[in-house]
């Protein structure tokens, strides 16, 4: 049996051995006489138990919920591993920093056969309740080298329970997988947040598992992103989870290594806790999201529904009917460049160059509408004049070959050089402040994460480089676009990829992009409100890839802001990409159905609201179910393929609740926090508002 930790117990250091000091109304804390705990470092609900040989085991609330196990190792050549170092020592301080306040720092030593120390520091913050941070060095105390593979921080395995596993990754794939995914037999994600191809990579440094009972998220809380791993499988016996960096590094003798600030976050529910947390600590830390102009919440009609192909008749033609049914973006997409990287007009589309252009947004304003254009920095194609002129922008790898952004089948340039950097600020000018645009569109699956780079003109203090300083190259934009126009919106959609938190900063709005499903849109969006709360705005994507084409309920229901590609009064005649059965066109029966949620959408406004991830979870709980506080009621949409029984409200406060089915305008009759179930039957969504009897709906 692991040990079970009293939920208020706390440490004296007697003599240089560990005693057990039990507050009034704690617990005991029980050691296994065969595998006793020489320390515990503990705060709150969270306390990690480190035995003879450094090993831990963890407990939440009182509770052991593992086994022992050598969580932190250093990786050595050969896929070997340092597990076991025999306790030497332990210093309890205090802590104090000035972004994260008060807490209390164990540092726990030891040291190995082969004659290496290690020396854990566990870091505890008030700020952040069931949350560890732990930081691992190692010194070589031999007389010879030793060649290390990296370092793990973190690994532990909860055991199997009856319902399962579920996870979230916050790292980039290749095959645009769901962040959110049970764990089913043979499940397993290296989760590397490097490259995971040449043009996918980066993301949010955060991997969750949990069960119904109990979850742990591990990451890193470093200010920059880092090429670390974190694994993730379903095991035999249950789940694993860790923190992998595989940085190889000769560590002379007297020589030390210190792996990456990490934590652990143990906590109940899904994955949205975690990430709360993470968001406050990287906000302590100045990493946080900007405040937004009003209009990022506008709903937005985009001009991809024509494809590369466009004609600006097409475009213009079609704006009518953007404003009547309500839609307040026009997004100008792919095709008006005459490659990407010059980035130059086309001539066939604006034969008059600056002139046209300015002319057509000026168009744009006088319907009544905001206009925003697409745009791919980093790209630059083959046969292009900025490839020609300016080869010495490009990123290359160590053999010196180019690394390629598969979409456009376009080359990377480097985005830590200067001149990348001057060459996308005067075209962000150009466009903001020349054309007129309202905002930007920055797309493609490249726009996360870049490859190290070697070019030898850059010269880069290290190769990482161009990986770690994605985040400035984003902030010069940003810095660009809104010196140009102050309430200019810049809209970061990297196709298909994990959104990359440390680019949070230059981001006014990120939309589930390219969402395979709308599963795909509803666990994005939990995922991005946790890490960016009310201070940017998340998107759907357009309504056409949600489920059925028509899903406007998922948007909505969630709070992200609605958006569309729908042609008019025709879909065009010829496309590269086939059009789905029915195309986009939008026909009189669509209509209807597309300016009622339009209606709703802008009546109650949920992207204002308060997103209240916390009281579903979205792995177990059944239907599938998202809550929003706004102006005093609570908004609750529930999913499924078809329901029939009752809904549990959560979340309510005094008094009774008037409850109403927004989308089929039914009364559902009235409920309190604790009489509060409805019984309903719907297929697909059922959106419905509760609302403080007496007060106006």
């Amino acid at each position: 049996m692991p040990v079970t930790l009293g939920r208020r117990s706390v440490l004296k250091l007697v003599s240089g051995s560990v005693a057990w000091a039990v507050l009034p109304g704690a617990t005991a804390a029980t050691i296994n006489p065969g595998n006793a705990a020489r320390v515990v470092a503990q705060s709150g609900s969270l306390a990690i138990a480190f035995d003879r040989d450094l090993r831990t085991c963890l407990a939440w609330q009182g509770q052991a919920i593992n086994d022992y196990a050598a969580s932190e190792t250093l990786l050595i050549k050969d896929a070997a591993a340092i597990e076991r170092f025999a306790f030497t020592g332990e210093k309890v301080l205090g802590a104090r920093d000035p972004r994260h306040g008060a807490g209390r720092r164990h540092v726990v030593s030891g040291r190995s056969e082969q004659g290496v120390e290690k020396t854990v520091t566990v870091t505890f913050y008030e700020r952040y309740p069931g949350m560890a941070l732990l930081q691992t060095t190692y010194t070589n105390r031999g007389a010879e080298a030793l060649e290390v593979a990296g370092w793990r921080n973190a690994a532990h395995a909860l055991a199997d329970a009856p319902e399962g596993f579920w996870s979230f990754s916050g790292a980039t794939h290749t095959d645009r997988r769901d962040w959110v995914q049970p764990m089913t037999a043979g499940f397993a994600q290296r989760n590397t947040l490097g490259m995971d191809s040449s043009d996918y990579g980066g993301g949010t440094p955060v991997a969750n598992i949990w069960r119904r009972d109990v979850g742990l998220a591990v990451g890193h809380v470093a200010p920059i992103p880092r090429l670390i791993d974190l694994p993730v499988s379903k095991t035999a016996t249950g789940a694993d989870i860790a923190v992998e960096s595989n940085q190889p590094v000769t560590l002379a003798p007297g020589a030390s290594l210190t792996s990456e600030l990490t934590f652990l976050c143990v906590h109940k529910g899904d994955h949205f806790a975690p990430l709360v947390h993470y968001k406050r600590f990287m906000e302590d830390q100045g990493i946080q999201g900007p405040e937004v102009p009003a209009s990022t919440f506008d709903p937005i009609w985009c001009a991809w529904g024509y494809e590369r192909d466009f004609t600006i008749e097409q475009v213009l033609g079609t704006l009518p009917k953007v404003r009547e049914m309500g839609f307040e973006w026009a997004v100008l997409d792919d095709g008006w460049q005459t490659n990407e990287g010059d980035w130059a007009l086309d001539p066939r589309k604006f034969p008059n160059g600056d002139e046209d252009m300015r002319a057509f947004v000026r168009e744009i304003r006088a319907q009544g509408l905001r206009p925003r254009l697409w745009l791919a920095p980093l790209a630059c194609d083959p046969g292009s004049d900025i490839l020609h002129d300016r080869p010495d922008m490009l990123l290359l790898d160590e053999e010196g070959s180019v690394q390629k952004v598969t979409w456009w089948n376009a080359f990377t340039q480097c985005p830590a050089y200067q001149p990348t950097i001057d060459f996308y600020v005067a075209l962000t000018k150009k466009i903001i402040g020349d054309w007129g645009f309202e905002g930007l569109k920055l797309d493609g699956q490249h726009l996360n994460a870049v490859a190290p780079c070697y070019n030898p003109l850059h010269k880069h203090a290290k190769p990482t480089d161009s990986f770690e300083k994605m985040g400035d190259f984003w902030n010069a934009i940003y810095k660009a676009a809104h010196d140009a126009n102050p309430n200019a919106v810049v809209e970061l959609c990297p196709c298909g990829t994990a959104f990359a938190f440390h680019n949070l900063p230059a981001t006014d709005q990120y939309p589930s992009s390219d969402p395979l499903s709308s599963w795909q849109i509803r666990h994005k969006g939990k995922s991005i409100k946790a890490l960016i709360g009310k201070r940017s705005s998340y998107a759907g994507d357009h309504v056409e890839l949600s489920d059925g084409r028509d899903d406007w309920a998922t948007s909505v229901g969630i709070g992200a802001v609605i958006s569309t590609k729908f042609t008019w009064p025709k879909d065009p005649e010829h496309t590269q990409q086939p059009l789905p059965p029915g195309g986009y066109v939008l026909t009189p029966d669509k209509e209807v159905i597309w300016r009622k949620w339009v209606d709703l959408y802008k009546k109650h406004m949920l992207p204002l609201g308060d997103y209240r991830g916390d009281l579903y979870d979205i792995g177990f709980d059944k239907p599938e179910t998202h809550a929003i506080s706004k102006d005093g009621a609570m908004y609750y949409t529930f999913y499924a393929d078809d329901w029939n029984g009752a809904l549990t409200l959560r979340g309510l406060g005094k008094g009774s609740y008037q409850v109403r089915d927004l989308f089929n305008e039914v009364d559902l009759g009235t409920v309190d926090a604790r009489a509060n179930t409805v019984n309903a039957s719907f297929k697909r969504f059922l959106l419905l508002q509760a609302t403080p009897v007496g007060a106006k709906a």
